[in-house]
């Protein structure tokens, strides 16, 4: 069976309450959020019992990602083609893993390529910039880590994520908020929404539609 890595928090919240009906659901991994603590997180899992279990039926990435072009809206779900990461270096997911989930999804959905940032990306115009440089289609924290990390260790990774925001508006600085382990700080969250109440409200509501959307595609892999 399938394990789906998830990024901890809300995600993967959301993730569980769409596999709660289910009987025998995959098992879900919570992942820390960015580069280095998912690159540090996945070396010590590759000495777990579930590793084992991961590196034979294939990985499944699941979570939220923000649009790097217009074409893409909030709610929308994607599947990496591939990953570049923040020295170009362009990382595979697997062909026939990927083409499996779109087949079981059985609804439209978009092949993307993608970004992998080892910072929050708040500014509109710095994430056109970004997907215009790197001929990416979304940007995420933690993609580039896990392809680097597992595929080198035999895991065939597919990675499947939902649009929650766009390219239109800024996002609320919060790079305070995530600690260098890769978690939640919730003060320094709560400061940097106050400080952007505007653009803190729209993250709010794109989270939630990308959330929804998250939790009901997760029902289908139970």
């Amino acid at each position: 069976m399938l394990i789906l890595l998830v990024p901890q928090g809300a995600e993967y919240q959301a993730v569980c309450r769409g596999l709660k009906s289910h009987k025998n659901p995959p098992q879900v991994v919570a992942l820390p959020i960015g580069v280095e603590p998912v690159t540090q997180f996945l070396k010590n899992w590759q000495l777990l019992p579930s590793f084992t279990a991961a590196r034979q039926s294939g990985v499944v990435v699941m979570g939220l990602c923000g649009s790097l072009t217009a074409q893409l809206r909030i709610g929308d779900r994607v599947l990496y083609k591939a990953c570049l990461d923040a020295s170009g270096d362009v990382l595979e997911c697997d062909r026939d893993l990927t083409t499996q989930i779109q087949q079981r999804l059985q609804k439209e959905i978009s092949l993307v390529r993608a970004f992998t940032s080892n910072r929050i990306i708040a500014s509109a115009s710095e994430k056109q910039q970004l997907g215009h440089l790197h001929q990416a289609d979304v940007v995420d924290m933690e993609g580039s880590a896990i392809l680097t990390t597992l595929a080198q260790a035999g895991c065939a990774i597919a990675m499947l994520r939902v649009v929650s925001d766009d390219t239109n508006h800024d996002l609320p600085d919060l790079s305070a908020a995530i600690s260098p382990e890769g978690k939640i700080r919730s003060l320094p969250l709560a400061i940097g929404m106050i400080r952007q109440p505007i653009a803190a409200l729209r993250l709010i509501r794109g989270s939630l539609k990308g959330l929804q959307t998250l939790q009901t595609t997760a029902a289908r892999f139970g």
